[in-house]
């Protein structure tokens, strides 16, 4: 049994000796010459003016989770049009079903004003 896995186990061995050895390399023969400007975060080229630290507006985090769902469910549709010709009209009504759900989602939420950046 153990012979099944030995391939795995040492790949994995492999990589993690991999991965520590980079690791210790560059802290061994890398410069080491700390400044305040290396200790800045850095974003995009340009000073920072405020702290990394800020508070977002709720409205960002809904924007972004309804982004993610709609984004998720939509991948469900490349499956769905690689055998829709097997499946037949009960395919086609299947997905007419779930993409009026995922419409009648995005016009709930359309309409209660969470996409709104007011």
């Amino acid at each position: 049994m153990l012979s099944d896995f030995a391939p795995i186990l040492v790949f994995l061995a492999v990589c993690v000796a991999f991965g520590a050895g980079v690791q210790a390399l560059a802290s061994w023969f890398g410069p080491r010459r700390p400044s305040a400007a290396k200790d800045l975060p850095y974003e995009c080229g340009i000073v920072p003016v405020e702290s990394a630290r800020r508070r977002f507006s709720v409205s960002f985090y809904v924007t972004a989770m309804l982004f993610i769902i709609f984004d998720v469910e939509s991948i469900f549709l490349l499956p769905w049009a690689t055998i829709v010709r097997q499946l037949k009209v009960f395919g086609v009504v299947e997905m007419g079903v779930f993409i009026a759900a995922l419409l009648i989602g995005l016009i709930y939420v359309w309409a209660k004003g969470a996409l709104r950046w007011d």
